[in-house]
């Protein structure tokens, strides 16, 4: 079998991609020069999120995905971030070729949360590959890509946010359900807000005015601990 060797060379946003998008450089190499007609790769990309260190901010940013601290050593799992196909052409001995990696800002896909917990450094990726190799130097055989292959590479923060920031400027990203959804277009349309984010804003105000105000606490006085319960 044809033995072939994987190496991510760098990363990149996509400026020019209908949504957010990362592409990847990688090198595929050929051991003894060997002629390759085409490769077939499905390429998984997962987190390693155990391979780093996080400050306090991004310990709290984790915790619904890994819970506290203390549970780190059974909870720091690897988290699955995206699956792509890839179709390489010919080559003989080495070639570099570009995978893209459509993204999305849906804070409920764990790995979006986990990128959107990071503050600083890199985020450690794992790349497996698999799939079909045809080769042949006189002919055309058909060999499986072996399981085992893989490249690791690091992933620059930076790099995400400025794809973020390229599609979501400024911004974040929430999704709910069609029926809530109809109830805020009919709430928006009939205040005839301008935008969603008066839309959102108006119902924040109105829930904080609604709130009675809490009576002072007078000198001397207790208050009721969090795990209390008080009277109606």
């Amino acid at each position: 079998m044809t033995e072939l060797g994987f190496t991510c060379t760098g990363v990149r946003a996509d400026g020019y991609a209908a949504g957010p998008t990362l592409v990847f450089r990688l090198r595929i190499t050929a051991a003894g020069n060997a002629r390759v007609h085409a490769l077939a790769l499905r390429c998984q990309i997962r987190i390693e999120p155990a391979r780093r260190g996080y400050g306090p901010a991004e310990a709290d940013g984790l915790a619904d995905l890994f819970g506290e601290r203390s549970r780190w050593g059974a909870t720091l799992q690897p988290v699955q971030f995206a699956q792509v196909p890839l179709m390489v052409p010919g080559f003989t001995g080495e070639t570099e070729i570009d995978l893209a990696v459509p993204c999305t800002y849906d804070m409920d896909i764990a790995a979006t949360r986990y990128f959107h917990a990071l503050e600083e450094g890199e985020a450690p990726l794992l790349m497996l590959f698999s799939g079909t190799a045809f080769t042949g130097a006189g002919g055309f055989r058909v060999e499986p890509v072996p399981w085992d292959r893989e490249a690791s590479y690091r992933l620059p923060v930076p790099v995400w946010r400025e794809m973020i920031e390229q599609h979501f400027p400024g911004c974040g990203w929430l999704r709910l359900p069609r029926e809530m959804m109809a109830e805020l277009l009919a709430f928006r349309s009939r205040n005839s807000l301008a935008s969603w984010e008066a839309t959102v804003r108006t119902l924040l105000d109105g829930s904080a005015a609604a709130d009675p105000p809490r009576p002072p606490v007078r000198f001397g006085s207790v208050r009721p601990r969090a795990t209390e319960r008080t009277a109606p």
